[in-house]
């Protein structure tokens, strides 16, 4: 036996007591024993927790972390570095809808637009007023129910490795280029969401606390421009392949980003900036990998590490992801774990023939009443076995969707609707009827809500990005109880951080 396994057994006993008695921890000890038979994954499983018992909770009102990934040997070898970045997806596995955290944005912004029905029986004040489009800063003060409060913390990990990896010597060349990819992608996704759903937004950069405590909203041009450096920085530092989790061998899991994650996200962000060119380009550029990426067949599109997906995220929590546990209604019905089904109205935008319907769609009567729920993820339950599903964040269906519509606001109408077609032959459906511009990115659009209903919140941000959203929201609004404001299009920041940053500036309305 050697001497590191004789630390690591003095050690178990204490770090299963940890874990037996908290919800984070053991989420970490599940992702551990994934990755575990070596020696360098008993240091990465003390790091990693290190790592999630010390995350802070705000970025821009925090005292200075005492983190280990802020710590300078942590960068000081391959394996730990890769540990430190590594934990910032164990965190992101191990999080739940109802905590509101980055990863609840299905949930949330399905719930917020027209994809989803919150049940009468459900009193919680933070669901209801998300459901109702009636937002105060107010309601956020008390337990840190915002997407701001969970993003910011997470944008801090990322840039203390980065600047953890810049200070760094020790490193091979390889393994730091691949990780500062990974961090600057990461630090990206974080910023799409915060600038889509807030607007102007503090760009943080450093973990320089005394700086960030009083910085004040950066404008959303510069937010992006972030973005899309970060992304093209991110893209040309990681390599094509998965890579296994000591960053040395090709992977068949693709829970960790490659380049490809970053052209996504970059085609998604250059499609919202209106630069059709550039997302053609970025989309074609996946699209054309075919012997990477291929959709799959409805059924299998959700699956582990399936064809399609571009990156995911492996639950370590149980064995089923949040979206199955959270989305399939008990047989007896609707309750505070179950608190949603789908809206009525996304139902009856769907096509008769429609495959989606009978794949992706399962409901349950309850009490006479029929719940229909999103079922793109069958498993709910945790069991012994391989897990089946992974949690999809990028995938290749929303890439050719991306170019479509890229490519019919270009003029280039044939390939908007072959890419069209494709989407839509897989569902089972026949070829587009749509003949002029106008049409066609209509019939992009309303295949885009059943191709990416309860994903990451496409639906809320396709109607805000194409101004559809005040005649859309007017009506659903109105028949969810709410009484639907322009300005609600935007989250309001909390009052709590106005009150700890004074340079911060409410958006208008709240």
């Amino acid at each position: 036996m050697t001497q590191l396994n004789k630390v690591y057994r003095r050690y178990k006993a204490k770090l299963l007591k940890y874990i037996s008695s908290s919800k984070q921890a053991y989420s970490f000890w599940t992702l551990f024993n994934y990755y575990s038979g070596s020696d360098l994954y008993i240091i990465v499983s003390f790091l990693f927790l290190s790592i999630i018992i010390s995350s802070c909770d705000k970025l821009i009102e925090v005292n200075p972390p005492v983190t280990n990934i802020n710590s300078e040997n942590v960068f000081n070898s391959d394996d730990s570095a890769i540990g430190a970045v590594t934990g910032i997806y164990a965190k992101l596995s191990s999080e739940s809808f109802h905590s509101r955290d980055l990863t609840s944005t299905s949930f949330i912004l399905g719930l917020t637009s027209d994809e989803l029905t919150l049940d009468n029986s459900i009193s919680d004040e933070t669901y209801l007023s998300y459901y109702q489009n009636s937002l105060t800063s107010a309601i956020f003060s008390v337990g840190n129910q915002d997407l701001w409060s969970k993003i910011y913390p997470i944008i801090y990990k990322a840039n203390a490795a980065i600047e953890g990896l810049e200070k760094s010597s020790l490193l091979t060349s390889k393994v730091k280029d691949q990780l500062m990819g990974e961090v600057k992608f990461i630090r990206a996704f974080c910023y799409f969401y915060l600038v889509n759903l807030y607007g102007d937004v503090p760009k943080i950069l450093s973990t320089t606390y005394t700086q960030n405590t009083n910085i004040p909203r950066t404008l959303k041009s510069d937010i992006w421009a972030q973005i899309i450096q970060d992304l093209i920085d991110a893209k040309s530092l990681m390599v094509d392949d998965y890579l296994d989790a000591s960053l040395t061998f090709p992977s068949t899991e693709r829970v960790r980003p490659s380049k490809f994650a970053a052209t996504a996200l970059l085609a998604r962000s250059y499609l919202y900036m209106t630069e059709w060119q550039k997302a053609d380009a970025e989309a074609s550029e996946i699209i054309s990998h075919s012997e990477r990426f291929t959709l799959s067949p409805l059924s299998d599109v959700f699956l582990a590490n399936s064809s399609e997906a571009i990156w995911q995220l492996q639950p370590v929590s149980s064995h089923s992801t949040e979206d199955g546990r959270f989305f399939i209604i008990p047989e007896t019905g609707p309750s505070g774990d179950w608190p949603v089904y789908l809206n009525r109205s996304l139902l009856n935008s769907i096509e008769s023939i429609d495959q989606r319907e009978i794949l992706w769609i399962n409901k349950i009567v309850a009490n006479g009443q029929s719940y229909y729920y999103p079922s793109k993820y069958k498993n709910n339950q945790t069991y012994d076995g391989p897990i089946s599903e992974y949690s999809m964040v990028l995938r290749l269906g929303e890439q050719i969707l991306i170019r479509a519509e890229a490519r019919a606001h270009e003029g280039n109408l044939s390939g908007a609707i072959a890419d069209l077609n494709n989407i839509r032959s897989r569902a089972g459906l026949k070829s587009t009827n749509a003949t002029t511009q106008d049409e066609l990115i209509n019939a992009i659009l309303q295949e885009r809500r059943i191709e990416l209903f309860s994903e990451w919140g496409h639906r809320w941000l396709d109607l805000k990005r194409t101004n559809t959203i005040n005649t859309v929201m007017e009506f659903e609004t109105a028949r969810k109880g709410g009484l639907w404001s322009s300005h609600s299009q935007l989250f309001p920041i909390s009052a709590s951080e106005i009150i700890s940053n004074p340079s911060l500036i409410q958006n208008d309305g709240y």
